[in-house]
């Protein structure tokens, strides 16, 4: 399905945007109110009715929920429209180190909402510039400064695959299904499929899945290293945040400098010597705002054996 049959307006997502995902700076204006829709205290959000999104606060860690179980927290505009803006609001945030997304319900995300697509193909205005605008399902074509991680149970397949690939590390659940399904239906990955799964797990593997659409479990999953880890099935969202916790425990000027310079090897540098130019120049400002307190904090017995407590 080309992009071309559909008019280039971001109606499908109604706002403007300002982040260095689409290369424009322009105001956000998103129209469904405010981010991270739950207090900081903690409060589930996964009672309110009516909210396709939910989030919670949990120090400096926000949780992300797709909450549509009744279709496997398939996207629509809607749903996409809410999770561009609270990961866009999650990396704005100066107090938040690491976002978790979650499926709420028991699924990941089975990919966009075919039966919108097959009922409403007039109201779908996909930006087919994708430095003006943001994806089908949302915040995909983010290149967020901080780390995603995505704790995956039942189905994340077609879009819900292309949403996980957005994180930087996947927590997946024992009987969790991945997959490209939309092979079935002659439905494209047009939200980084294409892009981030042969960088992830080598092309011959990325093209296996993406020209069979065959469905691939945890066990598989981990050893292509599309999985980082498998946890019994219910406990993805859990180790998610504990994982989420360690890495928010780490110097941060120093971790998103690190985590920078690897995403920038991968996917924009065009030569080896540009990747180790961009490495040291943005490694060498936080000798002095956190490597110094930190040898000094060795120096006096902290972190000795290899401990990281």
């Amino acid at each position: 399905m080309a992009l071309k049959h559909f008019p280039t307006l971001t109606h499908i997502l109604g706002a403007s945007y300002k982040s260095k995902t689409f290369g424009q700076s322009t105001k956000a204006s998103l129209l469904l109110g405010k981010p991270f829709s739950s207090p900081t205290g903690g409060e589930d959000t996964g009672a309110v009715a009516g909210q396709t999104v939910v989030t919670e606060r949990k120090g400096s860690v926000v949780t992300v929920g797709i909450n549509r179980p009744e279709v496997r927290n398939a996207v629509n505009q809607e749903t996409a429209r809410r999770l561009l803006e609270e990961l866009e609001a999650f990396d704005r945030a100066p107090d938040l180190n690491v976002a978790v997304l979650h499926g709420k319900g028991g699924n990941f995300c089975a990919g966009y909402d075919l039966k919108e697509l097959a009922n409403h193909t007039a109201s779908l205005k996909l930006e087919q510039d994708v430095t003006k605008g943001p994806g089908p399902m949302g915040p995909s074509r983010m290149e967020l400064s901080k780390p995603l991680i995505a704790a995956v149970s039942g189905f994340a397949v077609a879009g819900g695959l292309e949403l996980a690939l957005l994180a930087d590390l996947r927590v997946v659940e024992e009987s969790a299904v991945m997959g490209v399904f939309c092979r079935r239906f002659g439905v494209p990955l047009i939200d980084g499929g294409t892009v981030r799964l042969p960088r992830l797990i080598g092309l011959s593997r990325a093209l296996d899945l993406i020209l069979t659409g065959r469905p691939i479990g945890a066990q598989e999953a981990l050893a292509y290293g599309l999985a980082n880890r498998v946890v019994p099935d219910g406990q993805a969202l859990q180790a998610a945040l504990q994982l989420a916790e360690q890495i928010s425990s780490f110097p941060q000027k120093c971790l998103r400098a690190d985590r920078s310079s690897a995403m920038y090897s991968c996917y924009d540098a065009p030569s080896f010597t540009q990747a180790m130019q961009y490495e040291i120049d943005h490694g060498v400002p936080v000798i002095q705002s956190e490597a110094v307190t930190g040898a000094t904090r060795f120096t006096t017995g902290a972190g000795r054996g290899g401990k990281f407590s």
